[in-house]
């Protein structure tokens, strides 16, 4: 672990953060965590991905 990973864990530990900051982090979590359940259980939609899986498009001539 890292020496400055430890240092600001001492700095959360003598001054913690507000209720309202935690509760913005743990809802992030919560919201990151809920994605990633959906994707693992459900899938994710075809009609929000990048490229779709039916492959190029030809031109033929």
């Amino acid at each position: 672990m890292n020496p400055l990973h430890l240092l600001r864990m001492t700095r959360w530990v003598r001054h913690p953060p507000s209720p309202r900051t935690v509760v913005l982090v743990m809802s992030v979590v919560a919201i990151c965590v809920g994605l990633f359940v959906v994707e693992r259980w459900i899938g994710w939609p075809e009609a929000l991905t990048v490229t779709p899986h039916r492959g190029a498009v030809r031109v033929l001539p």
